[in-house]
This record gives C-alpha cells, sequence and structure tokens, in this order.
C-alpha cells in the first residue's frame, strides 16, 4: 500500500514543479513523478514484516494501475515500491532478523521481475506521451501567437484606415471653408463693383435702384456641399484522498457475527478488504480473523491465515472494523495506535466503530496532528493524548451504496 507522507514531504512537493502542467518538458514532468514516488518514509515502530506485506498490496494496485490506463498513478506506485525496498527500509533496525518473512522473498521477486521493468517502460511511456502533449502545446502556443499577431495587424489597420479618414474629412472641410471664403471674397468684390457703378448712373423715372433690383443683381450663395461623413469596422478525490466505497449492510451484519462477543461484554473486529478500481476502493470483503479480546481490547493473532486468505482472493487491506459492546463510537489511544500503522500504509485506510449499546457507528480517520503524535509515541496499552488539535474524525472520502458484501470467519 502507498505509503504516507509526513508534512515535511508535503511541503517539499508543493514547492515541485507540476506533473500535469503541459508547459514543462516531458523529462521535467517525469521527474516531478519520479520526485512524488521517491517521498517515502518509514516508522521504526512498525515491523518490517507490516512493510512487506504493504509491498504485496502496494504492487497489487499498482498492477491495477497499469492495467486501467492510469500510468502516473501507476509509475509513483512502482518508484514508491522500488524506494521502500531498496533505499528505506534496509535502514530499518530490525530488517536483518527478517530474512526468513515469506513476504520478503516475493518482494525481492516482484523487484527484479516486475518493478524495475514496468517503471522503465511506463518512464518511457510517459515520456512519449508528455513529449506529444508539450508539442500539442507549442502547436497551439504558435497558433495563438500568430492569431495575436493578425489581431494586432488588423488592429493596426483598423487604426491607419482610421487614420486615413478623419485626414481625408478634415482636407475636405478646409477645401470646403477655402471654397467659402472665395466665393464670399467674390462676392464681395462683385457688391463694390457695383455700387462704384450706381454712383455714375441714374435710376429711371428719376428713381435709384431699388433694394429688390439691388439683390437682383447679387449671386446667390451656392448650396452647401456636405460630402464630408464620418468613418463607417472548466475521480474524484476528497481532501486529497481516493474515495472508498462500503456496502450499506456492513455494519448491521458484522453486529449479528459479533452478537455473541458484545452480549458478553467482549470486543470483536475484522479487517475491510477491498479492490481498487477506477482509482477509488471498493470494499468487498469483511475477514474475521482467529483473535484474542476483552471488553476493551482486540488482538489478531495467526496473521498468516488471514494474509493467505487475501492473497487467494487477490484483495487490499483497506482499514478495520472493531465493537466498542458498552462504550460509544470513538477512537481509544489503543485504537489510534493501531489505526495509524494502517493508515500510514494507505492514507484511505478507514477505522469504522460499532457501538451497539449506544445504537452508534462511527467511521474514522487520524487527522495530520494524530498522525504526526501518534506515529512519534512509544507508549503502550492505554494512555492519554492531546485532545487539541483533535487527532481524529469522521472520514470525509467515504461513500456508502447498496451491493453485496463477502463476510469470511476465520476463528
Amino acid at each position: 500500500m502507498e505509503q504516507g507522507f509526513s508534512l515535511n514531504s508535503l511541503k517539499k512537493l508543493a514547492a515541485e514543479p507540476d506533473y500535469t502542467d503541459v508547459t514543462l518538458t516531458a523529462a521535467e514532468r517525469v521527474r516531478a513523478l519520479a520526485k512524488m514516488g521517491c517521498c517515502v518514509e518509514i516508522n521504526e515502530e512498525i515491523e518490517p514484516r507490516r512493510y512487506f506485506r504493504s509491498g504485496v498490496e502496494m504492487e497489487r494496485m499498482a498492477a491495477v494501475y497499469l492495467e486501467e490506463g492510469s500510468l502516473e498513478n501507476a509509475y509513483v506506485l512502482y518508484t514508491k515500491f522500488i524506494t521502500l525496498f531498496v533505499e528505506k527500509l534496509p535502514s530499518h533496525r530490525d530488517y536483518q532478523r527478517c530474512s526468513a518473512i515469506p513476504e520478503k522473498q516475493l518482494i525481492m521477486k516482484k523487484l527484479q521481475e516486475e518493478a524495475f521493468p514496468r517503471k522503465e517502460e511506463l518512464k518511457k511511456r510517459l515520456q512519449e506521451k508528455y513529449s506529444r502533449e508539450h508539442s500539442e502545446y507549442l502547436r497551439r502556443l504558435t497558433l495563438l501567437e500568430e492569431d495575436r499577431r493578425r489581431i494586432l495587424l488588423l488592429e493596426e489597420e483598423k487604426q491607419r484606415v482610421a487614420a486615413l479618414r478623419r485626414m481625408q474629412i478634415e482636407s475636405e472641410q478646409f477645401r470646403y471653408f477655402e471654397d467659402q471664403l472665395r466665393r464670399q471674397e467674390l462676392a464681395n468684390k462683385k457688391e463694390e463693383i457695383n455700387m462704384l457703378h450706381l454712383e455714375h448712373i441714374d435710376a429711371p423715372c428719376g428713381h435709384p435702384f431699388s433694394e429688390t433690383c439691388l439683390s437682383s443683381l447679387k449671386g446667390s450663395d451656392p448650396p452647401l456641399n456636405n460630402s464630408g461623413d464620418p468613418e463607417r469596422f472548466s475521480t474524484a478525490r476528497v481532501e486529497g484522498l481516493r474515495r472508498v466505497v462500503i456496502p450499506r449492510d456492513l455494519t448491521y451484519r458484522f453486529l449479528l457475527l459479533a452478537d455473541s462477543n458484545t452480549a458478553r461484554g467482549i470486543e470483536t473486529c475484522g479487517v475491510l478488504c477491498g479492490r481498487l478500481t477506477h482509482n477509488e476502493f471498493l470494499l468487498t470483503h469483511v475477514v474475521i480473523p482467529k483473535q484474542s479480546a476483552g471488553p476493551d481490547f482486540c488482538d489478531m493473532e495467526n496473521v498468516e491465515e488471514l494474509f493467505g486468505f487475501q492473497d487467494q482472493q487477490n484483495l487490499l487491506t483497506l482499514g478495520w472494523i472493531h465493537t466498542h459492546p458498552t462504550q460509544t463510537a470513538f477512537l481509544s489511544s489503543v485504537d489510534l495506535h493501531t489505526h495509524c500503522s494502517y493508515q500510514l500504509m494507505l492514507p484511505e485506510a478507514v477505522a469504522i466503530v460499532c457501538a451497539p449499546k449506544h445504537n452508534d457507528t462511527g467511521v474514522f480517520r487520524l487527522t495530520g496532528a494524530g498522525m504526526l503524535e501518534v506515529s512519534g509515541c512509544r507508549l503502550k496499552g492505554f494512555h492519554p493524548h492531546a485532545k487539541e488539535p483533535p487527532l481524529f474524525t469522521v472520514c470525509k472520502h467515504v461513500v456508502v451504496k447498496d451491493y453485496k458484501l463477502n463476510l469470511f470467519d476465520l476463528r
């Protein structure tokens, strides 16, 4: 399963190039993906066997992503797989004492036969894909630049034509006023000449010319030649988590199975299993392993049988479920430590707590503050933890649907 990120790792990733950015070259985008895959940390308090078991499921998820064509997710998971088991886990203080673990042999085989070659194959395919996308980006950028240049040229031409038109209008107006001035000058000269003649010519019948006659000698103004006219041109992840789909009758069927223990005030626990499909987890099985339990604890036993069943059914571990026969639904300090190991392996892992006495069920996960505090806590058994900020919260990435649940009791 995927290794959880620390806050420092997330801050570091936030400053890295985004592999979805098509403006980056293919090499830069693949390098950004690789850095996401290399961001793996281990916890010394979690025994190596848990990591080897998690690696088996991590490789399954990577294979699903590859089969579904989700190349980026597959590449990141195979990179994490290699980083975890080649670089990180060998430095674990208990690593040398786990040579006989069957899962270790399987992991070593998966590394050589599948993880390394598939990572290289994916890298090549991603580079080809990103090269095509970058070329298409550059082509579209060139088209946009050409369009922008054409728009600028059109605008410049429009402005040039407008300027010419303004000059034409101004020129026509100037000629019109010049023509008017010339006409006025000619009219004035004619009037002066006529007045000069009138001084020497007697009017017929002893009468001077009347105003009407005088007016008839004057030229009329020409009509205005108004030729000047103005110019006429937006998976669906929740809080960064993949969805976990659970069947509606899960708690009802689990409580029926746990009823005899609940009647005696004893806890019952089970492992939530399922499959990854289209980048969401579908919870399909609840497996009840052999266990020892009491009023406030429940410890799994013979986990090899559980692992064998999961391998046979090709199932991923999606979290766990347990009862609080006499208490409400919450995560105790022991529950916090138990779930921390699940969530370190798979960030989407859920803890379902059933409180039949109070008719209450909660689906929880650790907060960022909870992961930091609990993963660094070395205390065992029941002990106090800080209450602020909250160490666990109700899951928001879980959805409930109607479908068949498989419940297996290995006790």
